[in-house]
C-alpha cells in the first residue's frame, strides 16, 4: 500500500461473484462460496492491521432465500464455520457484531452467529459486521415499529440511525461491490448515504489484500464534498 493514505474509518463490501468463480473453475458454486468465507477472515485481520475501525460484509440478503435449496441450505451452514476461527478474531481484539433479521434463520446458524457475537464481544479494536439476512428496508421497517411502539418521537432526522442495527458503527466512508454488477441490492443504503463508491469486476474469491489497496487508494482520490463545495 502506498504511505499517507487516508484510510476510510468503515468499509462495507457486497460479496459478490462467489457462484461464477467457481462455474469458471468446473466446480459447485458451494465451493466458491466455500473459498469466499475463507477470504472473510483473511481480509478482515488485514483491514484490522491497516487501521480500519469497521468491516461491514453482506453475506445473505433478506433477497437471498430465492436461490435455490441446496445454495441456500450451505450457505446457511456458514456461520458455523466461523467457529474454528474465533480464536484468530479473538487474537486480532476483532469484534463481530451481526445485522439482519433473526427470525428465519435455522436455530443451528443462529446459535453459531450468537456464539461468535458473544465470544468477541470484549474486543476493543475493529468491528466486523457480519450482514446476515440482511436487507435496509427491512432494518427501517424494525426502528419504526420500534418507534411507534415506545411512542418515541425523533428529534432529528438523523436520529433514525440510532434505531438501526448498525447504530454502533460510523457511517461509511467507502462501499466495495466486487463480481462486476453496478447495484446496491438493499444494502445499508442509509448508511452509504455519502460513500464513495468502488465496483470492481474482481470476483469474491480473488478479492484479497491488494485488491482492497486498489479500492483504499482509489477512494484517496475522490473529492468528498459531502453536498457542498470545497474550493
Amino acid at each position: 500500500m502506498k504511505e499517507n493514505l487516508r484510510i476510510p474509518s468503515h468499509i462495507a463490501i457486497i460479496l459478490d461473484g462467489n457462484g461464477r468463480w467457481a462455474k469458471l473453475q468446473g466446480k459447485p458454486r458451494s465451493y466458491g462460496h466455500k473459498v469466499g468465507f475463507d477470504r472473510v477472515k483473511s481480509l478482515s485481520i488485514y483491514a484490522s492491521k491497516i487501521g480500519v475501525k469497521a468491516l461491514s460484509l453482506y453475506c445473505f440478503s433478506t433477497e437471498n432465500w430465492a436461490r435455490p435449496e441446496a445454495e441456500v441450505k450451505f450457505l446457511m451452514s456458514i456461520p458455523s464455520k466461523f467457529q474454528k476461527d474465533i480464536k484468530d478474531y479473538i487474537d486480532n481484539n476483532i469484534k463481530v457484531i451481526v445485522s439482519g433479521r433473526k427470525d428465519r434463520v435455522p436455530k443451528a446458524t443462529l446459535d453459531s452467529l450468537n456464539d461468535l457475537i458473544n465470544k468477541t464481544k470484549e474486543c476493543t479494536g475493529m468491528i466486523v459486521n457480519i450482514c446476515f439476512d440482511y436487507g435496509e428496508l427491512n432494518d427501517v421497517y424494525n426502528a419504526v415499529n420500534y418507534l411507534v411502539k415506545n411512542n418515541i418521537k425523533l428529534k432529528d432526522e438523523k436520529d433514525i440511525y440510532n434505531y438501526l442495527s448498525t447504530k454502533e458503527l460510523p457511517l461509511i466512508d467507502l462501499l466495495i461491490r466486487t463480481g462486476g454488477e453496478l447495484r446496491l441490492s438493499n444494502f445499508l443504503l442509509l448508511e452509504a448515504s455519502y460513500a464513495e463508491l468502488y465496483f470492481t469486476k474482481v470476483y469474491w474469491p480473488d478479492f484479497n489484500e491488494d485488491e482492497l489497496n486498489k479500492a483504499i487508494e482509489e477512494y484517496n482520490n475522490r473529492n468528498r464534498r459531502f453536498g457542498g463545495i470545497k474550493e
